[in-house]
């Protein structure tokens, strides 16, 4: 199988950190994509790191126009926006949106990204509702494959300090047992791989995958 390009968003994220390993170390990538906001060190000749601003659609147009498969695993936190809603948006939705966009107009062959379990139009909450709304906006475009992956609580080693979700990741597991399966905390390596697993089939189509589809998938 011809080795393809492909372009990741997010890679300096938890998932994203795990989703570029996988990539530098499958043969089926010749040419990696990294379009960040930030530098990070990179040795590895099938990256090519691209500092953008993710505001900048016609950049991120050119940069993926000869890719076969896109990730994207982006967002942030209430506290990184100090709670302000409309920066939240502006990060969680329009960049997201955005690359979606990008995909239809390159039609690219697959376009996998981050969601959450939970993710609904019609939540009171604020954070589940907007991840809704992006897959509502993203599914509606129509790309030729989309694969939205929605996990509860990931499990892993974040370079960043989050006190209570460190606390949570020592308490879920215990008692994961007693929640529905979609609700599951689950390993942050295991949706990377999901990710990537998948977007080599190219599935026609739109598809949400939850925690045992995300299990199922890694084998």
């Amino acid at each position: 199988m011809k080795p393809i390009e492909v372009s990741l968003f997010g890679a300096t994220g938890l998932i994203g950190e795990l989703i570029l390993e996988i990539l530098v170390n499958d043969v089926y990538f010749d040419k990696i994509n990294v379009l960040t906001r930030n530098s990070f060190p990179s040795n590895n000749k099938k990256v090519h790191l691209h500092i953008i601003d993710f505001s900048d659609t016609k950049m991120i147009s050119k940069i993926i126009q000869k890719s076969s498969l896109v990730f994207a695993s982006i967002g942030t936190t209430q506290k990184k926006v100090k709670g302000d809603k409309e920066a939240y948006r502006k990060i969680d939705y329009d960049i997201i949106v955005n690359i979606a966009k990008a995909c239809k107009k390159n039609n690219v062959k697959n376009f996998s990204f981050v969601s959450s379990s939970g993710a609904d139009l019609n939540s009171n909450s604020f954070y589940l509702n907007l991840k809704g709304e992006i897959e509502d906006s993203v599914l509606g475009l129509k790309l030729p494959s989309t694969s939205v992956f929605r996990p509860s609580l990931l499990l892993g080693k974040r370079s960043e300090n989050r006190f209570v979700e460190k606390i949570a990741q020592l308490i879920m597991p215990i008692i994961s047992f007693l929640m529905p399966s979609i609700y599951k905390p689950i390993e942050a390596k295991y949706v990377a791989k999901s990710m990537v697993n998948i977007s080599k089939k190219t599935i026609p189509g739109s598809k949400i995958y939850h925690y045992n589809e995300i299990i199922n998938s890694l084998y």
